[in-house]
C-alpha cells in the first residue's frame, strides 16, 4: 500500500484539494478521477471532494496504491531478484539473461521478470519503466504503482533518466565515436524483426569504442530513444552487429549464447523526491569471459 501524506501549511491556505494534489504530487486529472471514485482522498481520515479547502494543520492523504486484479495475466513466481536499489516507490534490479519481461501471448513462460517482481512485491501488477530484451542483462527499473510509473514515463528519454549500455560488436566502428540516426520500423513479414525505415519512428544512438582487439570492439551505447531492438538494429545497420546476435548478425553459442548487450548504468531523478538515483550493474560473466578471450 502506498499512501501519500502532507500536513497543510499556512502557505497552502486557500488551495483546494485538487490544487494541492497537482502541486505536491503531480497527480493528473485522469488519475484524480480514479482516486475520487475509490474514495482514496482524505483529510484527517475523512473522505473529501477535490473542491474541499483544507485548513493549516490538516493532514491530507491520497492512497495511490494499485487495486488488486488490475493485471490478471501476470502470474507471480518465486524467483530470486538481484536488487540494486529499492525504496517505497521504485525497484531497480539486475536482470539476468534468458528471461522475458512479460508472459508471451503464444508460448508459456514459467518465469518472467513481471512474475518475479510481482511475487517479491506481493502484488499482481508490474510496471516496467525501461524494458530489456530476453537476452539483454543489466539495470531495469520498475515502479511499484501505476501512479509512480506514469511519473517515471514522463521522464523517460530526458535528462532525468539517463542510461548507457555495454556491448561487444563484430568489427571496429570507424570513427571510434559517433551518432546513429536511423528511423526504425517493423520488417516486412515479421512480427519480431525491426529494420531501418525512412517512414519509421525516429531513433538515435550514440556509440563510443572503449577497446578493440581481434576484430571485435567493446562499446558504450547511449540511446536517446527507446525503439524495439534499437541498439541491435543500429549496430547491424552500420555493419557491426552485436556478437552472438542470432537475429541481426551471426549466432555463435561457443562465444556467447545471446546478443552481447548489457544495461550497465542508470542515473534517474526520483519522480517524487527529486533525489538522484545512480546504479551500476557489473558486467555479467558471459561478457567478461568474451572480453577476456578477445583480450579487450
Amino acid at each position: 500500500m502506498r499512501i501519500l501524506t502532507h500536513t497543510v501549511t499556512e502557505a497552502d491556505s486557500g488551495q483546494t484539494v485538487r490544487q494541492l494534489l497537482g502541486r505536491l504530487w503531480h497527480i493528473s486529472g485522469g488519475f484524480l478521477s480514479r482516486l475520487k471514485f475509490r474514495g482514496a482522498i482524505t483529510v484527517n481520515g475523512a473522505p473529501v471532494t477535490v473542491r474541499y479547502v483544507p485548513r493549516p494543520g490538516d493532514l491530507l492523504a491520497a492512497d495511490v496504491s494499485d487495486l488488486p486484479g488490475e493485471n490478471p495475466h501476470i502470474q507471480p513466481v518465486d524467483y530470486p531478484l538481484d536488487i540494486l536499489y529499492e525504496d517505497e516507490d521504485l525497484l531497480l534490479i539486475n536482470k539476468p539473461a534468458g528471461i522475458a519481461m512479460h508472459p508471451a501471448a503464444l508460448t508459456e513462460e514459467p518465469v518472467t521478470v513481471a512474475g518475479a517482481v510481482a511475487h517479491y512485491l506481493r502484488t499482481d501488477c508490474f510496471h516496467a519503466v525501461n524494458r530489456l530484451d530476453r537476452g539483454t542483462t543489466g539495470v531495469m527499473a520498475a515502479a511499484k504503482t501505476g501512479y509512480i510509473h506514469a511519473l517515471c514515463m514522463a521522464q523517460l528519454h530526458t535528462d532525468a533518466f539517463q542510461r548507457d549500455y555495454r556491448a561487444v560488436c563484430e568489427g571496429v566502428p570507424v570513427p571510434g565515436e559517433g551518432d546513429i540516426y536511423l528511423p526504425l520500423g517493423r520488417a516486412e513479414g515479421s512480427l519480431l524483426k525491426r529494420c531501418p525505415d525512412p517512414q519509421g519512428l525516429p531513433a538515435h544512438t550514440h556509440y563510443e569504442v572503449l577497446a578493440a582487439a581481434n576484430g571485435r570492439a567493446l562499446l558504450r551505447l547511449t540511446p536517446t530513444t527507446g525503439r524495439t531492438h534499437q541498439l541491435r538494429v543500429h549496430l547491424a545497420a552500420i555493419g557491426h552487429p552485436l556478437t552472438g546476435d542470432w537475429l541481426y548478425g551471426t549466432e555463435d553459442r561457443a562465444l556467447i549464447a545471446r546478443p552481447a548487450l548489457h544495461s550497465y548504468h542508470l542515473v534517474m531523478r526520483h519522480p517524487l523526491t527529486g533525489s538522484s538515483i545512480d546504479v551500476t550493474a557489473p558486467l555479467p560473466e558471459d561478457i567478461q569471459r568474451l572480453l577476456k578471450e578477445e583480450c579487450l
